[in-house]
This record gives structure tokens, C-alpha cells and sequence, in this order.
């Protein structure tokens, strides 16, 4: 078929591709729905890596050089799109209760996204990670459902902007064949210490405190296992 079969949305950010083949859930789409990505057979032989710098939080350079936000994304587009990064094929949940299967093409949005959750994990404490995934999941929410003018959209807003201010730094990412993948990342405020991390005796960090860690970490784990095998055990017959 041609492209005008389906039904496209695009923005700078993302192309959606509906209707035609594209709504029989089972049937692969057809390459010619795709404009911004190669397919992966297509794509070069070659793996590239590009480098993406944030500023809290904020995308701002690619490889080093200093871009505005649209000039970034189509750049990141051009780039991953060509070793055939970007593609989503799902079933979607639509606000009115229906299922529909969605294609879409957004190959800056993996990459940037990605980068930016792993420099997110660089620089943030462990809490801070869990919470803002439930933030990020229910910010999401609001604007698929339409409810950007949300009162609850300015409170998540205030918070993520809060949390942005050390995601600052560059991540390393590796793109091939439809794949993506990070492998590096940098930053002034990172949480991880590789003298803290590393397993050599000379370490800074006093070993001998594990043991009493690991002790009280499982305390109540190994009591509810112990009254479990107890109650477990036959019973004494009363003579």
C-alpha cells in the first residue's frame, strides 16, 4: 500500500501512524508506514555512538555542540532514525476505554528519554529514583488525557523541576541496528563514588560493616521464615 492509507500525526517529537494495514493487530507494518527510521536491515553496518549533554535536566548539546531544543531533537532524529532507532508497535489504552494498536516513529524521544533516566540514576538517590518514576507515570496520565491545565499537573511540575537541578552531565549512547544502548555517562554531581563501589580491599569504604548490614536487613525475613517452618511441624499427639 501507499502512504495514504494510514492516518499520520506527526510533531517534531513523535509521527503516528494509524488506520490501513496498521489496524489489524497481528500484521507487521508495512516499511512504507515509515518515514524517520530505517528498518534494521536496512541500517548501517556500522555502530555510532553520540554523546547527549543536559543541563538540570534540560537536553542542550549532542556530541559537544550546543543546540536549541527543536534544532537537538531533529538532530538526534536524523541520527537515530538512520540506524533504525525509534520505532513502537503496542496496544494502546485510550482515555474512552477502547484498544487501539498504535506505530509510532520517535527516535530522538528513546534516546533522549533514556539518557536522560540514566543520568537521573547517576545523580539521584535511590528514593528520589522510585518516587519520580511514580511522578513521571501519572505526569504522562495527564497529558495523554488531555488535563494539561490540571492543577495536579502544576504540583508534579514543581516537584520535577525541583528534581532536575544535578541532572546535569553527558551520557554515552550506542546506537546499532535498531538498538539502543548506554554505555557511559558523566556528571558534576554524580552519587557514584568508584572507590566506594570497588571490591579491592584497599576500598574506603570499611567492609566491616556489611556484616552488621546484612544482619538487620534481613531480621524480619528470616523471623517470619522461622515461624512459618514452625507452624508447619506436626503436631505433638496428646497421650
Amino acid at each position: 500500500g501507499s502512504a495514504n492509507n494510514y492516518s499520520i500525526d506527526a510533531s517534531g517529537w513523535a509521527r503516528a501512524i494509524e488506520c490501513g494495514v496498521v489496524q489489524y493487530a497481528n500484521n507487521e507494518p508495512p516499511e512504507d508506514a515509515y518515514e524517520w527510521t530505517a528498518s534494521a536491515e536496512k541500517a548501517p553496518n556500522t555502530p555510532e555512538v553520540i554523546t547527549i549533554g543536559f543541563e538540570a535536566g534540560v537536553p542542550v548539546s549532542v556530541n559537544g555542540k550546543k543546540m536549541k531544543p527543536l534544532a537537538l531533537i531533529e538532530k538526534v532524529n536524523e541520527i537515530a532514525g538512520k540506524h533504525g532507532v525509534g520505532r513502537i508497535d503496542h496496544i494502546e489504552d485510550r482515555i474512552v476505554g477502547l484498544k487501539s494498536r498504535e506505530v509510532y516513529e520517535c527516535p530522538a524521544a528513546l534516546v533522549i528519554l533514556e539518557a536522560h533516566k540514566d543520568l537521573e540514576k547517576m545523580v539521584m538517590t535511590r528514593h528520589q529514583v522510585l518516587f519520580k518514576q511514580q511522578i513521571d507515570a501519572e505526569w504522562v496520565f495527564l497529558a495523554y488525557a488531555g488535563l494539561w491545565v490540571d492543577p495536579l499537573k502544576d504540583d508534579l511540575d514543581a516537584y520535577i523541576n525541583h528534581s532536575q537541578e544535578n541532572v546535569t552531565g553527558d551520557v554515552k549512547l550506542k546506537l546499532f541496528k535498531g538498538s539502543l544502548q548506554v554505555v557511559g555517562r558523566s556528571s558534576p554531581n554524580s552519587l557514584y563514588d568508584k572507590n566506594l563501589a570497588n571490591y579491592n580491599i584497599k576500598t574506603s569504604f570499611n567492609q566491616s560493616y556489611s556484616k552488621g548490614f546484612i544482619e538487620l536487613w534481613g531480621l524480619q525475613t528470616r523471623m517470619y521464615n522461622s515461624l512459618k517452618k514452625a507452624s508447619k511441624k506436626p503436631k505433638a499427639k496428646k497421650p
